[in-house]
């Protein structure tokens, strides 16, 4: 898929742990692994406003759209 989720990327600049950071936004863990390892297919606009508010951040913090070439060769 196209669009890459950043998330371990801003948690890492806060060092923030992935519980931490689902407690706060009112994830499960599990929610957040799959929205990390790029399985989710959707995401809420509610979540992504809570994920945002958490870190602070803009959603293109968060969210970037490469070319589907490109969204494979990250994920090998």
């Amino acid at each position: 898929m196209p669009i890459v989720v950043r998330i371990d990327v801003e948690l890492a600049r806060r060092k923030m742990s992935v519980g931490e950071f689902a407690e706060k936004v009112g994830l499960t863990p599990a929610n957040v692994a799959v929205l990390k390892n790029g399985r989710a297919k959707a995401v809420r606009f509610s979540t992504l406003d809570a994920m945002c508010r958490v870190l602070d951040c803009q959603p293109g913090d968060l969210l970037e759209w490469v070319p589907a070439e490109e969204a494979v060769e990250r994920l090998l």
